[in-house]
């Protein structure tokens, strides 16, 4: 196993740089990975739902994998998502994951012919996972895209049987009895990340140690705040800070959500992320005008 150690700290789940074309933009990568190592990141999770790989092609994943690990390699760790809906396409992004030299890979569940039971999802992920069995396996669990809402608990523990690199889960959901019986299995054996932004100071007080957010590319002062103030015993500032951080996550989704709306942020801090892909509608100016007048009155965002 090449990494066998749990993630600390924050991942950022990176947007993929396109022109106003909607074609991707990799010259854009190195100054976004250099933001984010200022910014104290600890890691990127490219490719998965900020970075729309729904919509993007087999060949522009690898590229956007081949750029990240190019220009991140050893100063961020790199956990590319290789989900499909396809399993011969999940296990060709999951090889080049590992040659290319990622950290570790990701899978959300197939969501058009969804698994009926754990045991399908087990028998999907089995041979993605083995494309790369010396990179630790995550599964991304997130019911409420996906439309599958099986047992994170019985895929953690009947997977590990089938898929001996399977090291936790990046939880994106809002069961939080879940999520402590996810962490709590096996006495703590499993990695588990935090998926939703504005329910970190939760997440933290069940026990995870890393997370994964598409907020924390233009907002990591509020999250590394609020990491600080829990390990502090400061319960108070860390509740503080997650209450700004869902004042923020309260206007994005005015603007359309995460991915159309932190694109846009990404923009108006100089990290030309451009355009979402279609059907995701492209940015008006007004709405820019109009998001940058209520970023400031919030908290006075450049």
């Amino acid at each position: 196993m090449k990494e066998n150690q749990k993630f600390k700290g924050l991942i950022a789940a990176t947007f993929t740089p396109m022109d106003e074309k909607g074609e991707i933009n990799l010259q854009v990568i190195d100054s976004y990975t250099e933001l984010l190592i200022r910014s104290g990141i600890k890691g990127v999770f490219i490719c998965g739902t900020a970075g729309e790989s729904a919509s993007l092609t087999v060949e522009e994943r690898k590229s956007i994998t081949s750029e990240w690990v190019r220009c991140a390699k050893g100063k961020l760790k790199i956990i590319v998502h290789t989900g499909s809906n396809s399993l011969n396409m999940a296990k060709e992004l999951a090889t080049h994951a590992y040659e290319t030299g990622a950290d570790g890979f990701a899978s959300i569940a197939p969501n058009f012919f969804k698994p009926a039971t754990v045991k399908d999802m087990i028998d999907f992920f089995a041979p993605v996972a083995a494309c790369a069995k010396d990179l630790p396996f995550y599964f991304y669990h997130f019911p409420s895209i996906t439309g599958v809402n099986l047992s994170a608990v019985e895929f953690l523990s009947e997977g590990k049987k089938h898929i001996p690199n399977l090291r936790g889960v990046k939880f994106t959901h809002n069961n939080l009895m879940e999520m402590a019986q996810c962490i709590d299995l096996e006495n703590g054996a499993f990695q588990v990340f935090n998926g939703y932004d504005d329910l970190l100071l939760s997440g933290l007080s069940l026990g995870v140690e890393a997370a994964v957010g598409s907020t924390f590319s233009y907002l990591p002062g509020v999250y590394l705040g609020m990491m600080d103030a829990f390990d502090k015993g400061d319960i108070e500032k860390a509740r503080k800070l997650q209450l700004r951080s869902i004042e923020i996550i309260n206007i994005i989704n005015k603007y359309g959500g995460p991915v159309r709306g932190g694109k846009a942020i990404m923009n108006l801090i100089n990290i030309e992320c451009g355009p979402c892909r279609l059907p995701i509608a492209p940015f008006r100016n007004d709405e820019y005008n109009l998001l940058k007048e209520d970023l400031r009155n919030c908290l006075n965002f450049p």
